[in-house]
């Protein structure tokens, strides 16, 4: 089976009215993405694959890292957004790690969730200064809760330990094994420490 092929079929409907461009252009990107691997498509092959305008992507998205970033944000915003959304400001910290570290762990279980993450990995240390839209998927709004938890703690310090904090659990849980209880118990509390330490003498 061809890549356009195996796209084409993801991104169909049989029987019902045909996707808007937009989502025809997610959907086979995600197909081929995900069988064939970021670095390896193009934005040609995408727009071929959906049977779209060659510029479809430009003029919809902007670049393929924009499309990229609209597909990872819609199917993985929403596993965090609500609850996330409803957390108490006062929350402890350990509660927070936990809400952002239980999607990874469902998704782990589930081969295709298993790839989105192997995305999200790959994408994210590949593009460190990537344009999110999302607010879970930005910084600020971690940094604004641990500020609130850990007295002296600078909103840029929060910041910095928020960045090293998600990049340990991408790496952790964007590789190809899957994490066991225990490891991913060791990680939660890892992380926990490392976010709610006391902020030391020159913490900007």
């Amino acid at each position: 089976m061809t890549q356009n092929t195996r796209a084409r079929r993801a991104a169909g409907r049989s029987g019902s009215t045909p996707m808007p461009t937009r989502d025809t252009l997610l959907t086979v990107a995600e197909s081929l993405f995900l069988a064939d691997g970021y670095e390896r498509v193009s934005v040609r092959a995408i727009c071929a694959a959906a049977d779209a305008n060659p510029a479809a992507v430009h003029y919809h998205f902007g670049t393929k890292d924009d499309l990229t970033i609209a597909l990872l944000e819609s199917r993985l915003g929403p596993l965090w957004a609500d609850p996330l959304a409803s957390l108490d400001p006062a929350a402890p910290v350990g509660e927070i790690v936990d809400i952002v570290v239980t999607p990874f762990v469902d998704l782990q279980r589930d081969p295709t969730g298993h790839l989105h993450l192997r995305l999200l990995s790959r994408f994210v240390f590949a593009h460190p200064t990537a344009s999110w839209t999302s607010r879970w998927f930005d910084l600020d709004p971690f940094a604004d809760m641990l500020t609130a938890a850990v007295p002296g703690l600078t909103a840029t310090e929060a910041r910095r330990r928020w960045a090293l904090a998600f990049q340990l659990i991408l790496l952790r849980f964007g590789g190809t094994e899957t994490l066991t209880a225990p490891a991913v118990a060791s990680l939660r509390g890892f992380v926990t420490a490392g976010l709610t330490a006391p902020p030391g003498q020159h913490t900007d």
